[in-house]
């Protein structure tokens, strides 16, 4: 049986005001801002596409329209700025074992009842404060360098509404040699993708439902855009890798995640990692159980049997998250938890029969333990 969500507890797609007496958050002029009539402003960073009336707020909360202008209240105002494995992202298939710089600001435009950062990313929606910092673009990237990052990533909370952020840091990454992620829900709009395209060399996209009423229902979105943003990325040689949370009676139907998985096979390649992860309880979402394990695994042979070479269980203590070779079956890469270690991979490529296993950076990653 699927749960019941009440509907005090859908989410809401509706513009924001201040409250009254509330201090206006310090803006900066924001990118992909369209006039309409009457000083309204149609912001296109997202697939919301909001109409927003002068002193109103996007379902963002953080995209706002002053004095018939669109302006972002987060540019350089990070909380949260942290080292961490790429694997954590996560990322298999791109330059593995190595550290990307991960930063966010508050605000997202999916108001998701599950979701695992619901203090930052839900913080004005939800009537709280959040703790920022100053942290502009060259500081965020002076901060990747000294911890030995190798790219940057924009992560936590949806980077797509503080793109402006992402765009000024990417760019400054770009010139000192790191190269930029996206954690994303792929709500971008083509208009987006067309701006980040050039700066963003890896995604890791939450397809969090092959059913647009769950997308509807549980996150306050729909699903064909997620779909158009993944071909997009592809198609624009960004690498791209998927997650998703399965949540029971939710999402967790074979026969859905089948669709998904073939959806996957088909339009963005079977050498595609698909990354499915065990919810556990949290924000609204708190009087299901978590997932089974077996949910997980048998989710794992249904991306197998559609036709996928890469699936990896996530949050499970004994997943099986190591990399094998799509033609032989040789294992390239084992990992535990969030470190990685190079088996049979060479140069790239399978070192027994030589097929080239999907992703970047694979082959300048330095020799294996058995090789050094």
């Amino acid at each position: 049986m699927r749960p019941t969500i009440p509907p005090s507890e859908f989410p809401r797609q509706r513009a924001s005001a201040h409250s009254p007496g509330e201090p206006l958050m310090a803006a900066s002029p924001a990118i992909l801002g369209l006039a309409e009539a009457n000083d309204e402003v149609r912001c296109v960073a997202c697939a919301h596409r909001c109409l927003i009336r002068p002193g109103r707020a996007g379902i963002c909360r953080v995209r706002e329209n002053r004095d018939g202008r669109l302006v972002t209240t987060v540019f350089g105002q990070a909380v949260a700025a942290n080292a961490d494995p790429i694997e954590k992202k996560p990322l298999f298939h791109f330059h593995p074992a190595s550290v990307a710089f991960s930063i966010a600001t508050r605000g997202c435009n999916f108001h998701c009842l599950h979701c695992q950062n619901w203090a930052i990313s839900q913080a004005e929606r939800d009537g709280r404060s959040v703790r920022t910092f100053d942290l502009p673009p060259d500081a965020v990237v002076a901060a990747a360098l000294a911890a030995g990052s190798r790219s940057v990533a924009y992560t936590y909370t949806e980077p797509t509404v503080f793109i402006e952020y992402v765009v000024a840091t990417a760019r400054l990454a770009l010139d000192a040699g790191l190269a930029n992620v996206l954690v994303t829900n792929g709500y971008e709009t083509p208009e987006a993708l067309d701006v980040l395209a050039p700066l963003i060399q890896a995604a890791n996209v939450d397809l969090k439902s092959f059913d647009d009423r769950f997308y509807r229902r549980i996150l306050g979105a729909r699903l064909a855009p997620v779909l158009a943003t993944l071909v997009e990325m592809r198609r624009q040689g960004i690498w791209v890798e998927v997650t998703t949370l399965l949540i029971p009676g939710l999402n967790d139907d074979p026969v859905e995640l089948a669709r998904l998985a073939g959806w996957i096979a088909t339009e963005l390649g079977p050498e595609t990692p698909w990354h499915v992860s065990r919810f556990f309880p949290t924000y609204r979402l708190t009087d299901l159980d978590p997932t089974p394990a077996a949910t997980i695994r048998r989710a794992v042979e249904v991306g197998r049997a559609a036709g996928l070479r890469h699936v990896y269980s996530g949050n499970l203590a004994d997943g099986d998250e190591d990399t094998r070779c799509a033609e032989c079956g040789e294992t390239l890469i084992r990992r535990r938890g969030f470190a990685a270690e190079r088996a049979a991979l060479v140069d790239g490529r399978c070192g027994r029969c030589g097929h080239s296993l999907a992703g970047v950076g694979l082959a300048e990653w330095g020799p294996s333990r058995a090789q050094s």
